[in-house]
């Protein structure tokens, strides 16, 4: 390939690509409102020993659905890229901020984790 040749994305490609990623992303947001739903009616009905697993479940949809979020503004922003090489530079980016961020989401969720078997024994040694 020459060095004066560009790397281009024909318009209608670029267009077809984030009607698709607007589409997936509605889907999942539909899903995501779908399953909060349900947690919130399990919540309702749910005994004291299963409160703190309820809120461990909350806190890894919570988590589930920032990397959501941030997967899709990842695909806008790649479906937005000039060239190769900034397609490169905004994966690369991603993959950083997202190791960086599993790390603390692993923290968060054995927190979370710790904080309801605590929570359960407490209560199961009370009642």
């Amino acid at each position: 390939m020459a060095a004066d040749q560009t790397f281009e994305i024909p318009e209608q490609i670029r267009t077809f690509a984030e009607k698709s990623v607007e589409q997936a992303k509605k889907a999942v947001d539909d899903f995501l409102a779908a399953t909060n739903k349900a947690v919130e009616k399990v919540e309702t009905s749910s005994a004291t020993v299963q409160s703190g697993a309820l809120d461990l479940n909350k806190k890894v949809l919570s988590l589930a659905e920032e990397n959501l979020a941030v997967a899709f503004e990842h695909a806008q922003k790649l479906i937005k890229a000039k060239d190769a090489q900034e397609l490169l530079s905004l994966q690369g980016e991603f993959l950083k901020a997202q190791a960086a961020s599993f790390g603390e989401q692993v923290r968060q969720i054995g927190d979370a984790a710790a904080k309801t078997v605590s929570s359960i024994t407490e209560k199961v040694t009370k009642g």
